[in-house]
């Protein structure tokens, strides 16, 4: 075997190792022969794809989307009146290096993500040719999250919502719940308050309880497939019955939270918050506030380089800190430490 090593690896433009719509990858592949060795063509292949799936035991289906796909080729195959001949190159004995850059797409596309219904890669794959000799590749993912390109003004607004709830076993009467929010997007970092004012126009006590989960929904031919998770779950002292309160609650957004995919035809990552008031044997549906996680890419320095390793399973850590939106309320209580929802 005379090619010893071979390899792809680019420069990181952050310290957070995130790449975004518009930027420029820079890189190299290398390669090390232990001597002199005959190429036919040596070719890098950028690409962005999503896949995502389901099975169950009455259906399943996978599909497929495709974002971009770029080819450069660093050592090319002579052609001749269109037609490629046998032609190859000589690289000496040693370690050889091929640089390569490609600017990433700067239109809509979907964030990298990986959960157990959907699949959204980014990827730097190498190709090597030689004459009667099966292909040699070799690839790593990088990380890319979309710059917040939908129109996001709507949800930069105020929001309210309302439910009512009739108590009838054990009890009687009705509890009216109004609940605000200063709008419903959110970066990575900030602090989501939320108010809910209650009447408690029934014979029971209500608790006044609120849940913040996300919803990752794959779909295709058809079909789809839902996946509900938890993220916090946080109570308020009891109202008692034909009384009323005013509840107030504070939710930091996690940086290590993904931003909401809402830009893909196979799959949707979405947040929700919803606000009910617990009351035994009877079922309240309360009220559900859709949440939008958006990226923080405003203070990621892209001035300096910062070398990453090649690796086929590239780990990298999570978006800038930025500091907390300051809330103009205060919290009745304090919500869990994210570090046991979110271990690292």
């Amino acid at each position: 075997m005379t090619i010893i090593h071979f390899s792809i690896e680019y420069d990181a433009i952050n310290r957070q190792n995130i790449f975004t719509n518009g930027d420029t990858v820079r890189g190299r592949i290398i390669v090390e022969v232990l001597k002199e060795t005959r190429i036919n063509s040596l070719t890098l292949i950028a690409k962005a794809k999503g896949e995502a799936h389901s099975s169950n035991e009455d259906s399943s289906f996978s599909v497929y989307e495709k974002y971009y796909t770029i080819r450069r080729q660093l050592l090319e195959e002579a052609r001749q009146d269109g037609e490629t001949f046998d032609s190859t190159k000589v690289i000496t004995r040693g370690r050889h290096i091929f640089p390569f850059s490609f600017k990433i797409p700067d239109r809509e596309m979907p964030s990298s993500f990986k959960c157990a219904l959907c699949k959204i890669v980014h990827k730097l794959k190498a190709e090597l040719k030689q004459p009667l000799k099966l292909r040699k590749k070799a690839e790593t993912h990088f990380k890319f999250v979309s710059k917040p390109t939908m129109d996001i003004s709507g949800h930069m607004v105020p929001w309210y919502g309302c439910s009512q709830t009739n108590v009838k076993f054990f009890g009687s009467g009705t509890v009216t719940m109004d609940v605000y929010t200063d709008r419903i997007a959110y970066k990575q970092g900030e602090t989501l308050t939320v108010r809910a004012e209650i009447q408690n126009h029934s014979t029971r006590s209500v608790t006044p309880t609120l849940k913040f989960y996300l919803k990752e929904n794959s779909f295709g031919n058809g079909l789809q497939s839902i996946v509900v998770k938890k993220i916090l779950q946080m109570e308020s002292k009891a109202v008692a019955a034909s009384s009323k309160d005013t509840v107030m609650k504070k939710i930091p957004i996690p940086r290590r939270l993904p931003p909401s995919i809402l830009n893909s035809c196979i799959f949707r990552l979405e947040y929700e918050l919803k606000v009910y008031v617990d009351i035994k044997y009877t079922v309240d549906d309360g009220v559900i506030i859709p949440i939008v996680v958006l990226p923080d890419l405003q203070h990621q320095p892209s001035s300096a380089t910062f070398p990453v390793e090649a690796s086929e399973n590239t780990n990298h850590p999570t978006l800038s800190n930025i500091s907390q939106q300051h809330a103009t309320h205060p919290p009745l209580d304090s919500p869990p430490s994210y570090d046991t929802l979110f271990p690292s």
